[in-house]
């Protein structure tokens, strides 16, 4: 996944989450019986990380083991997109986090 690519899907979920209106009062129960989009989305990213570093290890380890197909360019390469997706992943939780905690502290 390119880094543009992820700024591109960062910017469409956020005029989606703009653009966000709430549900006729009958289809709540309806909607809570199925798995939210934004569940999808979160485990769809974290799934998309996980692969992200998967390759990069993968790749690591055949350069390590002397396969001449794989550069060390590609090597450094691939780790440090997993990395900067991971910090990235990190970010937005701990944005996550913090915002369900404002949420929570909210006087009633």
């Amino acid at each position: 996944m390119q880094i543009t690519q992820v700024l591109a899907e960062m910017r469409a979920l956020q005029a989606r989450a703009s653009g966000f209106s709430e549900a006729p009062v009958g289809a709540g129960t309806a909607a809570a019986a199925q798995p939210s989009e934004f569940a999808n989305l979160m485990k769809g990213s974290i799934d998309s990380v996980a692969g992200m570093q998967n390759r990069a290890t993968a790749l690591a380890t055949a350069y390590e083991s002397g396969d001449k197909s794989v550069d060390l360019t590609n090597v450094m390469l691939e780790v440090q997109k997993a990395s900067i997706a991971f910090r990235a992943m990190t970010e937005v939780r701990n944005k996550l986090v913090d915002a369900y905690q404002q949420v929570m502290n909210m006087p009633v």
